[in-house]
């Protein structure tokens, strides 16, 4: 296991490049943000190129070197997919066209998105069989590859752990997983206790992580809240909020992952350029010292 960051957290900290973010924090990997025309931001841009596209060897290339800069890797591509978009056909190419660039560069995960179109209106069955469509039909466009896909608990289905269930049985396999965001079960409104049960749940299933954290009064840790109470006055630092991420960490090695607790700090708004990038670092020391890295 071992601690990687999302390129826009770490953009969002003042560094000069995402390059120079990842030498300072002493990261060896990161989460790259693939845009529908399939381009990611380049990790030291030039004033001519500031996006590169994952279809294009040249562009690969030039990826793969700056990272190899510092030793670092992609750990996982990330998707901002609506399977219940009017573009079906476009949204499973970008899918699939995704997976398969990360096939060639060696990415072992990509996450994609719960939230879809009228998803507060259909059926809970309805819409499971919806991104199971979907999903199936990606896998199988892409079952030369090995790479594996984590949805991740984001938005009102994306937190029901019965949406989550029922899709991964309909799916069955072994490619698809979650990426499970250890915050927003909290921000859901799920007591403290219940999180770490959801947690406990699915960690056999987590292809992918993101980490963060929220720290509520103490009278409401334990009780039912809105979907989002007061989330942007209660995000917090992930080393000072309410979730023991001890407890998931442990979770996590008990059935065997291996891959990447990746820092997703939506709280950095709130200070200064100079304030994050100590919040940043602090941050790793924890999620090290949490995995058992010096």
């Amino acid at each position: 296991m071992y601690t990687s960051i999302r390129d826009d957290i770490l953009a969002s900290a003042g560094y000069s490049s995402l390059i120079a973010g990842l030498k300072d924090l002493n990261l060896q990997g990161i989460e790259l943000f693939v845009a529908p025309d399939g381009t990611v931001p380049s990790l030291e841009p030039t004033d001519d190129q500031s996006r590169l596209n994952l279809a294009e060897s040249s562009h690969r290339e030039r990826l793969q070197a700056q990272l190899a800069s510092v030793s670092a890797h992609i750990s996982a591509l990330c998707m901002g997919n609506n399977f219940n978009a009017d573009n079906h056909e476009q949204q499973v190419r970008w899918a699939v066209d995704t997976v398969q660039a990360a096939h060639i560069m060696g990415i072992p995960a990509i996450r994609i998105d719960a939230i879809m179109s009228h998803e507060r209106t259909l059926p809970l069955e309805t819409r499971q069989q919806i991104a199971a469509t979907a999903i199936r039909e990606i896998l199988d466009l892409t079952d030369n590859t090995d790479v594996e896909l984590g949805i991740e608990n984001h938005g009102l289905q994306g937190n029901d752990p019965e949406f989550l269930e029922g899709l991964l049985e309909l799916v069955d396999s072994s490619r698809l997983g979650l990426t499970l965001d250890s915050g927003n079960f909290y921000w859901r409104g799920w007591p403290l206790s219940r999180v770490y049960e959801i947690f406990a749940q699915f960690a056999p299933h987590v292809k992918h992580t993101h980490i963060k954290n929220i720290c509520y009064p103490r009278e409401m840790r334990e009780i039912q809240r809105e979907i989002g109470y007061e989330y942007g006055k209660y995000a917090c630092p992930i080393p000072d909020g309410d979730i023991d991420h001890s407890i998931y960490v442990a979770q996590l090695k008990a059935v065997g992952y291996k891959r990447d607790l990746c820092i997703e700090d939506e709280s950095l708004g709130r200070y200064t350029p100079a304030e994050r990038q100590e919040i940043l670092g602090r941050t790793v020391r924890y999620l090290n010292s949490l995995i058992g890295v010096e």
